[in-house]
């Protein structure tokens, strides 16, 4: 974005990497198929690269407001510097804390989360399945996020995403309003799970073998990583793929 700046240039959009599309390996996968697609489709994009920080979301989960408020007006100064109107981003918590936490701080955007970007660029024509590539009429499962769906109400873009493919998508016995969170919201993906009879990732993962898919779907990094660790936890690693919605459809492009 700095270099763009320089040039007194204003992508279309700016992409939000966040701290797992970042830092984490298999996330990074995700960022990209993001990445690929935006070339692919000719979307002018930038990222804030080292002037981009957390969001604040897992402070503000665990109760630290102070925190967070500090991570959202520094993240809302470098935004409001650059003039930036537009977000994309691939993480649901990301997704809503810009959307919904930052306004109040004086940071008002147009936040996208990306699998409503994607499903527009289908219904524009930019994006073209050819034929559901690899997925064609496989079963494919997908896991809602919490912070997409219920904090959002966004449940039909990933699902169009996945019809787009010509899969077979089935439904979770636990789904859309009544989904099973993942173990990882609320900040709870960085602390030790408290006493229990069972980890709440696995119990989704449960969810997801009685479907029969081959594949999960999912739309959040927390999602993805609690998922894995459900599949492996298993030992149907063999069986059961997990997979973000952007990557599924950027194999579908050949990307």
């Amino acid at each position: 974005m700095a270099a763009l700046a320089a040039e007194n240039k204003m992508p279309e959009v700016l992409f939000w990497v966040g701290c797992a599309g970042s830092f984490d390996d298999r996330y990074k996968r995700v960022t990209w198929a993001m990445v690929k697609i935006m070339n692919h489709v000719g979307i002018s994009f930038a990222v804030l690269g080292t002037e981009e920080t957390c969001t604040g979301d897992p402070a503000k989960r665990a109760g630290n407001e102070f925190l967070f408020e500090m991570q959202a007006i520094s993240n809302i100064q470098v935004l409001n510097g650059y003039g930036i109107k537009k977000i994309v981003t691939a993480c649901p918590h990301c997704f809503n804390t810009l959307k919904n936490e930052y306004p109040s701080l004086g940071g008002t955007y147009e936040v996208v989360h990306h699998s409503v970007f994607l499903q527009e660029l289908i219904d524009k024509g930019k994006i073209k399945v050819k034929e559901g590539g690899d997925f064609k009429g496989k079963r494919i499962t997908y896991h809602d996020s919490c912070y997409l769906g219920r904090a959002n109400d966004i449940y039909e873009a990933p699902r169009k995403l996945l019809e787009a493919l010509d899969a077979d998508l089935v439904e979770m016995k636990r789904s859309k309003k009544n989904g099973l969170c993942c173990g990882a919201g609320g900040a709870q993906m960085f602390k030790e799970a408290e006493k229990g009879k069972k980890e709440v990732n696995h119990e989704r993962i449960e969810d997801a073998i009685a479907t029969n898919a081959s594949t999960v779907a999912v739309a959040c990094p927390f999602c993805m990583t609690m998922m894995i660790d459900g599949v492996k936890r298993k030992e149907k690693e063999a069986e059961i793929k997990v997979y973000d919605l952007s990557e599924l459809i950027a194999s579908a492009q050949g990307l």
